[in-house]
């Protein structure tokens, strides 16, 4: 596909769609737009000869994309840049659209248990306004309460509480989305049941921005939980830990987190933060997050939980109910990566059947060893997402090695029926893994359904499929 480039006649188009005081031209402007949370190693090469603009509603996001259509300019994307896909990175010139104008909750309909809310606003901004709606609630956390609703929902984010609650697209009955032509669509709605025809809602969260910009979501938002408690449950072995996930999972009580971290990532983030990581001994520790409506709904599933770690040899298990306790915690699995980030020169996101995820990790470590290297393993261990690195030399550079490494751990992944991301995405970095692990039959009916709506390819260039020259 041949792109034209910003010209001026684009911007000056750009000026008259939104104001001149909202498009930003220039590299020393628009380089805080360029990039967002992947390595700087692997990250894609940025094309700063684009263009920023910055909507303030549907209707203008519609006028810049029917600018970029006629001109036949690329459009990309830009919410919360908490990406680790290199998704909004323009990697042609392209006009970036910002969504940060864009952030109005437009109603709490408690009486649907909904919420209405314009693609800019953060879950942060979600959760603050939820407060002031008596026991009301939204479970999914991607670890960044920067991440906007628009992003959250085209990149399908997940995160810890996955095992409990799903994904987002389990949780968004609507979007509004703005066709690659400009044209509105809404989509959806507030309904429950929607059997008529496509639902081509569900076909636009996890499109990762390559076939429309949704430009509004409808939520589901639920109860909120009165009761909290986290269990440490230290083993001397993975694999029993492991086998105690599935046997809770098994047993009807559904904590809202399992979280595995090699036991030194908790030992020293701990360490780091002035904590003391309390479970001395064992070495894979799970910490299990667990959040009920009722005291003896907790008092319950707490128990059962433990008799199930006992009975797959845990040592005894540590318990924490006051929030001060349980905020420790959680911010020692937070915060690893300020402990690690230094080392890691590449990460990953694979995801495996959660009754192979001991194998997996195992595996894992026996191929680092190979290199002489290390790994670290932090796992959303009950829905059996596993993130991974490999780690700098000693020296500081890459090593030479890395790109077979990692081709290794992904054929281990696909051993085991898995993937090459659980969560984040493929982006414009996992491209050519996309085209390993899926069959030709299934990559031609995407980049059919891509054409269909995006047949000038101006709608994220690079993201899932390799940008045309």
């Amino acid at each position: 596909m041949k792109y034209n480039p910003i010209t001026k006649e684009v911007t000056e188009c750009l000026v008259q769609a939104v104001g001149e005081d909202f498009v930003i031209t220039g590299r020393e402007r628009t380089k805080a737009f360029l990039y967002d949370e992947v390595e700087i190693t692997y990250r894609p090469a940025a094309a700063a000869d684009s263009v920023v603009v910055k909507p303030a509603n549907t209707e203008e996001v519609a006028a810049v994309v029917k600018i970029a259509d006629a001109m036949t300019v690329p459009v990309v994307v830009r919410g919360g840049a908490t990406g680790l896909a290199g998704g909004c990175t323009p990697v042609v010139g392209s006009i970036i659209i910002s969504t940060e104008r864009m952030n109005h909750i437009l109603e709490i309909d408690e009486e649907n248990m909904v919420a209405v809310l314009e693609a800019g606003v953060t879950l942060m901004d979600l959760l603050e306004e939820l407060e002031h709606h008596d026991g009301l609630s939204f479970p999914v956390h991607p670890g960044d309460e920067g991440a906007q609703m628009g992003g959250m929902a085209v990149t399908n984010a997940g995160g810890a509480r996955a095992v409990r609650h799903g994904v987002m697209r389990k949780h968004i009955l609507g979007v509004t989305a703005v066709l690659p032509n400009g044209e509105i669509l809404e989509l959806g709605g507030k309904l429950i049941k929607n059997n008529a025809g496509y639902n081509l809602t569900q076909l636009l969260l996890g499109s990762e921005g390559t076939l429309a910009i949704v430009t509004k979501v409808i939520l589901k938002i639920f109860p909120k939980d009165k009761a909290t408690a986290t269990i440490v449950a230290p083993f001397e072995k993975i694999q029993d830990a492991c086998h105690a996930v599935t046997d809770i999972l098994k047993s009807g009580y559904t904590p809202l987190a399992v979280e595995y971290m090699d036991k030194r990532l908790f030992v020293d983030t701990a360490k780091m933060l002035g904590l003391t990581w309390q479970a001395k001994d064992g070495s894979a520790d799970l910490l299990i997050i667990l959040s009920e409506r009722t005291e003896q709904q907790l008092y319950d599933a707490v128990k059962a939980i433990n008799e199930i770690c006992k009975a797959n040899k845990a040592l005894p298990c540590l318990f924490a109910g006051k929030d001060k306790e349980q905020e420790e915690l959680l911010l020692v699995r937070s915060q690893h990566y300020e402990l690690i980030k230094d080392e890691i020169c590449d990460s990953f996101d694979m995801a495996v059947p959660v009754s192979h995820v001991s194998d997996f990790i195992l595996r894992l470590k026996e191929l680092v060893a190979e290199y002489h290297t290390g790994t670290n393993v932090i796992a959303h261990i009950a829905d059996g997402n596993v993130h991974n690195d490999i780690l700098y030399l000693p020296d500081g550079s890459i090593p030479d090695y890395a790109e077979e490494l990692k081709h290794k751990m992904y054929d281990i992944c696909y051993s085991y029926g898995g993937t090459v991301t659980g969560e984040h995405g493929i982006g414009k970095i996992r491209v050519e893994e996309l085209k390993a692990q899926k069959p030709a039959a299934e990559l031609a009916l995407m980049k059919g359904i891509k054409d269909v709506f995006d047949p000038k390819g101006i709608m994220n260039p690079g993201a899932l499929f390799a940008a045309e020259a």
